[in-house]
């Protein structure tokens, strides 16, 4: 699995420790993390690596300010860091004696936690880093690199390497388990997960739809914030994503309401019941399934940029994805189908918003026009395109 990690991943970590005293790389669980930086460790032996759910490592930082001042030439990588919340203000006294660039790499998986923390006790002191599961960039290049292994299985190493679907299905029904009965419990949240696995399967279901609270909440008995409640704690334990709609100043009345996905096409699947290729294609969540995949790789390589969704009130116009960069603006347009068939609304949509350049995102290897400036492109070469304009 190793040797799956992104590059890109690694040097971003390098330029973020020179610029950064404290480093915190944020992510869902086995999403890479650690990989990430056992890796990166192999290549800088300054860096000392500390599991904190590991008794042994745990006790060598009994007394963290002896430990710190020990090994202050290194770059010290603290793993789970939010199991350990007392560590914060030694971290942050300890900064502020040596303010060295690189000192501190905080991993850990709850990140409304670790971001209260940080603004808490390391404001000014600390870069902040997400971590994705593998986005079609880092994988592509692989022997075994299959669109549709990526698509059905995910991003997270351990599904897109099982030996075979049914492996993968197992692994990810564990994971999902994991997630709702250890991992929320661990971050505070007294929700019972028989509760929390309701809501997350009738979000899959409307996986890639405008979210609609009220409706959730009398299904669920519950009230319209309990369930906002709910999915902001997903949102911030990376499950799920909600993409805001877009809004300028025009004549014309727009959706003003989120859509929802779960970011991980191999979580959506396994929550639905999808259990290979064949049987996705023959389901009605397949463009919206492609449609997050999509969104899921736009988010992991464009940097300094804004994304939302277009749609009119009336839903006359409409576009999946809009990028807008302080200096361009692109338009993606998402058809899980080779040939796509686009609407007089996707039309009507690049005529009010103008981008520079409109991409119609299908699963197809060779890229080709439609007009000027709108091309038919396959998923991995919008994700190279989109790493060249950031």
């Amino acid at each position: 699995m190793s040797h799956l990690i992104s590059r890109i991943s690694e040097k971003t970590v390098e330029k973020y420790l020179n610029i950064f005293p404290c480093v915190v790389i944020l992510g869902s669980r086995q999403c890479g993390k650690s990989t990430l930086m056992k890796m990166f460790g192999e290549r800088h032996t300054e860096m000392l690596y500390l599991d904190l759910q590991s008794r042994t490592d745990l006790n060598k930082i009994q007394d963290p300010s002896l430990f710190f001042r020990a090994n202050e030439d290194k770059t010290i990588c603290l793993d789970e860091i939010q199991l350990v919340p007392e560590l914060f203000d030694y971290l942050r006294t300890e900064i502020d004696r040596n303010r060295r660039h690189g000192r501190f790499v905080l991993l850990g998986s709850a990140s409304a936690n670790l971001i209260q923390k940080t603004s808490e006790s390391l404001a000014g002191r600390v870069g902040l880093i997400d971590l994705t599961p593998f986005c079609i960039g880092e994988i592509d290049s692989m022997e075994d690199y299959s669109l549709n292994r990526y698509w059905f299985r995910g991003g997270y190493p351990d599904a897109y390497r099982a030996t075979s679907d049914e492996s993968c299905c197992i692994w990810r029904e564990n994971f999902i388990r994991t997630y709702l009965e250890r991992d929320i419990p661990q971050l505070g949240f007294t929700i019972a997960a028989p509760k929390m696995l309701r809501l997350l399967t009738m979000l899959a279901h409307s996986h890639g739809e405008l979210l609609n609270a009220t409706n959730l909440a009398n299904i669920m008995d519950v009230s319209a914030p309990t369930i906002r409640h709910y999915i902001d704690i997903m949102e911030s334990t990376y499950i799920v994503r909600t993409l805001h709609p877009y809004y300028v100043n025009i004549k014309k009345r727009l959706t003003k309401t989120p859509r929802l996905y779960v970011r991980d096409s191999g979580l959506l699947h396994q929550i639905l019941g999808i259990q290979d290729f064949n049987a996705l294609m023959g389901h009605p969540i397949f463009g919206h399934s492609w449609e997050g995949m999509v969104l899921e790789n736009v988010y992991a390589v464009v940097h300094q940029a804004q994304i939302s969704f277009y749609r009119t009130a009336s839903g006359n116009e409409e576009m999946d994805i809009v990028v807008q960069y302080p200096d361009k603006t692109i338009a993606i347009e998402c058809k899980a189908g080779m040939t796509p068939n686009l609407t007089d609304g996707f039309w009507k949509a690049i005529e009010t918003l103008q981008p520079d350049e409109t991409y119609v995102v299908c699963p197809i290897h060779e890229s080709y026009s439609l007009r000027e400036h709108v091309q038919v492109i396959g998923l991995e070469e919008l994700v190279r395109k989109l790493i060249n304009f950031s």
